[in-house]
Formats: structure tokens, C-alpha cells, sequence
């Protein structure tokens, strides 16, 4: 199938792109990103980068710093939760990884748009790609198979439309 085919040409290439290994913890941040914020404020910042200093004692942890960005509104609000913030960035992680919070004021767009291949995409294309699916067991990587097929499939589209 075309799907299949265009699925497993395309996954290496996001992948190697977004889940280098220095930005696993980034990605694994921005899956828990509204457990962290609270629903309301996850929409009005967003973490940017994760940036590592190393030691300065051989054999202690290298120290990290999560820039996130935020109004400047915003930013002034996070300032004051910053310990609250890095106990649960911390908890979740499962060790104390970030060390620091740093706010980098700047406009948020707001991550709660619905994406625009979900329009897009036919009914028939919507069955395929959940058949495809179908023998995953687990609902939240099946859920996250489909997001990204459906971007897939709508981007090929597009592509196919332009040409």
C-alpha cells in the first residue's frame, strides 16, 4: 500500500530530526507539557530547549536549563512558580535532571489549533489508516500513529496538489 510505503520512508527522517539524543528529554517534556503547566497555562508557554552544562567536578551531573517561552505576562507568573515547576519537571523525569528555568519573553502560539490534515483527509483514508493500525494495543501510541499518518497522508497530498 502507498500508505505503508510513504509511513516507512518518512518515520526515519522525523525521527532522526526531532529524538536526536540530546533532545529525548525535550520530546519526553512536550508529551507531559500540560500535566506540568496545568491545562490553561501549557496554551500560554511553551519549553524551547533543554541547554547542558557540564560538570565541574568529574563525577557529579551535568546541570540542565529548560528555556521556556512565555509573555512577558506570563513569564512574570511562571517566575513565581519556578520551584513548584521544577519539582514536578523533576518528578516526572524520575531525577533531578533540570536544575534551572529560564523565560524567554516572546509571543506563545497557542498548541490547542486543531491540526489541519484532520480536515482533509476522506473517509476512505481515515479507514485505511486505522486498519492499519489496528493491531496496536496500546490506545495512546495508536492515537499518535494516526495523528502523524494523517499529517503524513494530508502532506502528500498537498505535495500531489501542487505538482
Amino acid at each position: 500500500m502507498c500508505a505503508l510505503k510513504l509511513l516507512s520512508d518518512t518515520v526515519p527522517r522525523v525521527t532522526d530530526k526531532t529524538f536526536k539524543r540530546k533532545f529525548v528529554a525535550l520530546g519526553k517534556l512536550l508529551t507531559r507539557w500540560e500535566d506540568i503547566m496545568g491545562e490553561q497555562m501549557a496554551t500560554q508557554a511553551q519549553p524551547l530547549k533543554i541547554r547542558y552544562r557540564k560538570p565541574k567536578r568529574k563525577g557529579d551531573r551535568p546541570e540542565a536549563t529548560l528555556d521556556i517561552a512565555a509573555s512577558s505576562a506570563h513569564s512574570s507568573l511562571l517566575a513565581m512558580q519556578k520551584g513548584m515547576l521544577l519539582e514536578k519537571i523533576n518528578y516526572i523525569f524520575g531525577e533531578a535532571l533540570v536544575t534551572d528555568i529560564r523565560f524567554i519573553h516572546t509571543q506563545v502560539k497557542s498548541s490547542k489549533t486543531p491540526p489541519k490534515h484532520q480536515q482533509t483527509l476522506s473517509d476512505d483514508e481515515k479507514n485505511s489508516l486505522s486498519q492499519m493500525l489496528n493491531n496496536i494495543e496500546d490506545e495512546d501510541i495508536r492515537a499518535r500513529l494516526m495523528n502523524m499518518g494523517s499529517a503524513l497522508i494530508a502532506d502528500h497530498k498537498a505535495q500531489d496538489s501542487k505538482s
